[in-house]
């Protein structure tokens, strides 16, 4: 899964691919951090799938960040990391 338009988030890469475990390869993770029953299976629903990254979206993980820049602004400075979303969320709408 990715983002299309740019996005600050703490759990999307730079290059807009969402990182969270229901998307990861199945099997056991080599990082120890997720269980493998946390990762992709083909009986993921896609409506789990969306959950889980609305989830994201609103509780980022940032003990395991695909943005280690936008983690460290969401933990030490929310207020700037709410105003940088905003503008990103301003400019993809054209506004």
């Amino acid at each position: 899964m990715k983002f299309q338009t740019d996005i600050w988030h703490p759990n999307v890469y730079p290059n807009g691919t969402v990182c969270i475990s229901i998307l990861h390869a199945p099997g056991e993770d080599p990082n120890h951090y997720e269980q493998a029953s946390e990762r992709w299976s083909p009986i993921q629903s896609v409506e789990k799938i969306l959950i889980s990254v609305m989830s994201m979206i609103a509780e980022p993980n940032d003990e395991s960040p695909a943005n280690v820049d936008a983690a460290r602004m969401w933990r030490e400075r929310k207020p700037d990391f709410d105003k940088r979303v905003k503008a990103d969320v301003r400019r993809s709408l054209g506004l």
